[in-house]
Order: C-alpha cells, then structure tokens, then sequence
C-alpha cells in the first residue's frame, strides 16, 4: 500500500524543497524524493561552496597583488588551497544539515532514492538502502535539475577534461587551465584559480566574456581580467580537444592551439528529463529538452506540476528562480493567491571581481521593443564608500521608459552589486519609477548611493558626476 500525500516532489534542490516547505505551509501533507543530497547542486557543488571558494580567492588576491596599497608586507605568505577546499565542504554541509532540519520542522517525508513516474499519481522509488517504496499523490511536482552540457563529440573523462562539479571538489589546483565557456561558471572559477597563481585561460565562442550581459559590462569585466593575467579569446570556437596522460591541448578556429593540465568544460545545462517516467504519463517536452509549463507552472498533466532548470524557462538556469517557481506551484496546488513571474526581469547575478548583477532590458533590447528611453549611468570611481574599500572599478547603469520613468532594466559591474541588485527588482515589482528611487533617501557613506545617483541621471541630474 503505498503512502499517500497530497503533494510529492520529486527533487530537493532549491526549487523542490522550497515548493515542499511551502506546500507543508498551506496545510498540505508532503512527501519530498532525493536520490542524493537535500539541497541539490545548488547547496551541494553548486552556488554555496563556490561562493566561499570565491571569499578565499579576495583574500588570496588581496595578500598577493593589493597588500602594499593597505599597508601591509609579509616575508612567507602561503596559500593553502586545501584549507579554502575544506571550509567550502564545511559551509556546504551546514546548509544541507539545515534544509534537513526545516523537513523536520514541517513534517515533510524525505525519500532518500531515485524516484520515477508510474503515473499522474504515484511515483516508485528505489531507495538508496536498496529497498524501495510506493508514494501515491494527489499532485506532483517535478524539480529534477539539469546536469552539465558538454561540446557535441567532447568525453568528459572527470579529470583531463573536467566540469564545475570535479573543479569544485578537488582539494588540488591544476598547474595550467583551459575554460571553454566564459560564462558565469567559467567567470567565477577563472578568478578563483587565478587568485591561486593558476595560469588560466578561457575560450568563449561568442563576442564577449560573460555573453549575455551588457556589453559595457562586459568590456570592464574583460580589462580586469587582463589586469589579473587571465587570457581569454572571444570570438573562438573549439574545434577539438584532445587529451594524453600529461597534457590537453586544444584546437582553436581562427588561432594557435593551446595546451594545459585539464580543461574545465562551462558551456551550459541540460535539464534532467531521462528516467523520470514522463513519457508514460505523457508530459511534454518542447524541443529544448525541458518541460512545458504554464504561467502556473502546471504540465500538460493538470496535477502534475514542473520548476526549476528542468523547466529552464526562457533559458534561465538559476537556484532562485527554482525557488521562485516552487512557491507559485505550491500556492497554486493548495489555491492561494499567488503571483506571475515575468523571467526577464529576474536577477541575474555573477560572482566574479568585480561582480556582475542586472535583470531586464539592456539599451538596445529596450529599443528593439519599442521603448524610447532614457538611461542614467553612475560610476564607481565617484563612489566614496568605493573608494574606501579599494574598489573603483565599474558602474551602475539604469535603462527607464522616457515617458513614464518606469524601470526597464539595470546593469552593474563593482564592488557588492550582487547585494545592490534587489532594490532596483522590488523597484520595478512595485512599478516606482526612477525618479522615486532617486528620492529615497540613500545612507551616506554607501555603495547604494550609486544607484540613487544613476537613477537621478535618468533624468540628466545625477549630483556628483
């Protein structure tokens, strides 16, 4: 007989375990289906242990390069990366111990196995003990994550030729590295590497390192890599790797080829649709390899829901956009009120130095839909709080409708944007115009003064340029 629930979710990353909390919120009784790790990438080999790889990596450049400039020397500086691989594990598995606590806390059933549909309300599990299990549902919800894409005829083999998920869990840094992919990913861990004296090199098939940014945004990131020593080639594709017990070496169209101990593959994801049992309870898959779903994030199967990277709306693979999601589909499923996401005015976030934030329409976007618009932009260097910590590169850019001062778009690159970013999202949430940003009243000294004075310059009145 099996268990029955009015929810089951299938996935425990950021997306699943957020859905299954709120569901257990609204009164639901919820069972949740890990095959390895509450959290999922995100937690695990994902967003968190990078980000406390990447503070090891400020410190590491600080000492390094910038010491002199805040007064300090040191006659044997040591870097020891297996002290900075070990902290990462450490902040990892405290968040992990903590979603464990919250399943506790709402009473959310957690499967430990490899669950797949049998039906539009049951879901079979094998269970990581080697027993196995039945969870009948009322509703499902699927947040299945997406895995590493790779380049069409190109092996990973976990150690020459490598993704995030083998950089992320050595203890041990590689002498000479090629990242394919300049995106997020391929950004953060050029900059980690690099902070630990790394030669890093990064090809990018497409115009600009971090290509789906703005390209003023992009063409700061690229003048401080090259300030690092990172070298990169845009513009470039792959056209083979190949790979002995001493060495990679790639062939680049249009360049010489280049050789290093491992290549990191960062080009992408691709959403986990195999195994689950979707094709006999016919779900739809559109032709990205995701699932379809509505604004409600509802299948084609009307109690069968779907979030996250498996979904990958318009493209986007982001932890908070999956969080984001689950909740609409749990408040859904239990008929509460709930809202509509519009994916283009999500944040984006890259955590590289100096970090990259936006979401919404870049100039030439906005004008490609038809917007008149004004834009304030506000640089760093005429930032005082900036200019205190050390860190005057970059700017903040706001891209506003001429004619109601609504906010389209914004675009930063500096130092903390990643924490500015919210703001300027709540601001268009709650439809302020730029002119009501500007307004409020911003502390001083602080880096958020930048964005009250490009937001004035919206309007040409920007005070201190």
């Amino acid at each position: 007989m099996a268990n029955e629930y009015d929810v089951a979710v299938l996935g425990a990353g950021p997306g699943g375990y957020v859905a299954a909390i709120r569901a257990a919120q609204l009164g639901l009784k919820v069972a949740i289906v890990e095959k390895e790790a509450l959290g999922g990438v995100c937690l695990n080999i994902g967003c968190i242990p990078s980000k406390a790889l990447l503070r090891n990596a400020e410190f590491a450049h600080l000492l390094q390069h910038r010491a002199k400039e805040f007064g300090f020397s040191f006659d044997n500086l040591e870097l020891n990366y297996e002290v900075a691989f070990k902290r990462s594990r450490q902040v990892s598995q405290r968040l992990v111990k903590g979603v464990g606590f919250l399943m506790r806390k709402n009473k959310i059933d957690v499967l430990e196995g490899t669950g797949s549909l049998t039906s539009a309300n049951a879901i079979h599990v094998t269970l990581n003990d080697g027993g196995e299990a039945d969870v009948a549902a009322k509703n499902i919800i699927i947040a299945t994550g997406a895995r590493p894409r790779s380049v069409p005829g190109l092996d990973i083999d976990g150690k020459k030729i490598i993704t995030y998920i083998e950089a992320i869990m050595s203890e041990t840094l590689p002498e000479k590295v090629i990242i394919v992919g300049g995106g997020p990913i391929g950004m953060e861990f050029a900059y980690v590497w690099n902070s630990y004296s790394v030669d890093v090199t990064i090809v990018e098939m497409l115009p600009h390192l971090l290509p789906n940014e703005d390209p003023e945004i992009s063409d700061v990131v690229e003048k401080a890599y090259k300030k690092l020593g990172i070298k990169f080639h845009t513009n470039t594709k792959v056209e083979e790797v190949s790979a002995s017990e001493d060495v990679v070496r790639v062939s680049l169209e249009g360049a010489d080829a280049i050789e290093g101990d491992q290549v990191m593959v960062a080009i992408g994801f691709k959403p986990n649709i195999e195994g689950i049992g979707l094709e006999g309870v016919g779900v739809k898959v559109n032709d990205f390899g995701a699932i379809e779903v509505d604004e409600e994030m509802r299948t084609n199967v009307a109690n069968i829901f779907a979030i996250g990277d498996v979904v990958a709306p318009e493209g986007i693979m982001l932890a908070h956009v999956g969080s984001a999601m689950g909740l609409i589909a749990a408040e859904v499923i239990a008929e509460q009120p709930t809202i509509t996401l519009d994916y283009r005015m999500l944040p984006r976030c890259t955590y590289c130095v100096p970090q990259v934030a936006s979401f919404g329409y870049t100039e030439d976007q906005a004008k490609e839909a038809g917007y008149e618009i004004n834009v304030g932009r506000f640089p760093f260097q005429a930032n005082g709080k900036a200019l205190g910590l050390g860190e005057r590169d970059g700017f903040v850019k706001i891209v506003a409708d001429a004619k109601y001062g609504e906010i389209l778009g914004a675009h930063m690159v500096g130092p903390e944007v990643t924490e500015l970013l919210p703001e300027l999202t709540l601001a268009h949430f709650a439809e302020l115009t730029a002119e009501e940003v500007a307004r409020n009243v911003h502390a001083h000294p602080t880096l958020s003064e930048a964005l009250m004075e490009a937001a004035h310059g919206v309007e040409g009145e920007a005070v201190h340029i």
